[in-house]
């Protein structure tokens, strides 16, 4: 019985990990209203796709996309990523949809450009009012993908010099949103030109990128 259940469990993986390499997945930036540079970091999401195309065999679509937190098409995306340095504002049907789409299986990143936080931590109360961010341990599954990080979340860029945090909604038991703060992950996925940060800084930027890809993924 042992091996037939340890055996039956393998195939699963495998048919899982199939699926997940030909299915086409869709990932988008997510554009809001209240004046914040919501489009900062061109390059980040075609850079990150590529990577996790190469490297943990997926089957993202690399194509820059951009979707409005109010538009029905936010459904069309698995994982979104939501970034910027100033204000945030959603109206009450934003926040709505915003929330039925992460009910309904969809995953947000929000990654602090430096200086979201104060705006996005009072919108995301609109979303989901009855849920405060929790740090997440360092021995959460989403350090602990193909790539360990066990001191959790990787500093990228200084800016305050305060300690990277990632945070997380938790809705009946399910994770449907990651904050990571002063870490900075979406300049660590641009072009090199653009920071000119080091090779070494930028593969941990990725690698955390795909972990948190691969746990979004492996939630649906």
């Amino acid at each position: 019985m042992f091996r037939t259940t340890t055996i039956t469990c393998l195939l699963l993986i495998v048919f899982f990990t199939t699926s997940l390499a030909q299915e086409e997945l869709k990932i988008a930036k997510l554009k809001y209203n209240g004046g914040g540079d919501w489009y900062a970091n061109k390059t980040s999401l075609p850079n990150l796709a590529r990577f996790c195309n190469e490297n943990i065999k997926t089957n993202i679509d690399e194509q820059d996309a951009v979707v409005e937190i109010g538009s029905p098409e936010l459904f069309d995306y698995s994982w979104v990523y939501m970034t910027g340095h100033g204000n945030v504002v959603f109206s009450g049907q934003e926040a709505q949809n915003l929330r039925n789409y992460l009910i309904s299986g969809g995953f947000l990143h929000i990654d602090d450009n430096y200086g979201l936080d104060q705006y996005v931590r009072l919108e995301m109360k609109k979303v989901f009012p009855e849920l405060e961010f929790i740090e997440l341990p360092h021995d959460h599954e989403i350090y602990n993908q193909k790539y360990k990080f066990p001191e959790g979340l990787p500093k990228i860029h200084e800016h305050d010099k305060k300690p990277p945090q990632g945070f997380g909604l938790i809705y009946e038991g399910k994770l449907v949103c990651y904050y990571s703060y002063e870490s900075d992950l979406g300049n660590g996925w641009e072009d090199q030109r653009i920071h000119n940060d080091p090779q070494s800084v930028r593969l941990k930027a990725l690698r955390m990128g795909a972990n948190i890809i691969s746990y979004a993924f492996t939630q649906m």
